[in-house]
């Protein structure tokens, strides 16, 4: 299972994201990330293999998290689902 990387300037917080690759909400949240110049780590769980996708559900949550996306991670202890640019803002500090 690969993760796409997206290099930006601010890179003082480990961002994962899990998302789907029709999503409306997931692409708003690619775009804020981007537009913000965070760095971090996406996957598009619809385009994974059945046991990849088995794998990552567990692993969301496992971390106490809802099974939706987008689903952002940060810091290995912060999570936000959806699309919720004050919580990303304030986490993130941008």
């Amino acid at each position: 299972m690969q993760f796409s990387k997206v290099t930006g300037k601010k890179v003082d917080h480990k961002v994962t994201l899990y998302a789907l690759s029709t999503c409306v909400w997931c692409k708003m949240t690619k775009q804020f990330l981007t537009d913000k110049g965070v760095e971090y780590e996406f996957i598009d769980v619809d385009l994974l293999e059945d046991n990849d996708k088995e794998k990552i559900r567990q692993s969301i949550l496992s971390k106490g998290a809802k099974l939706s996306y987008p689903t952002i991670i940060v810091d290995d202890k912060t999570i936000i689902t959806g699309f919720k640019k004050d919580q990303l803002k304030e986490v993130l500090g941008v």
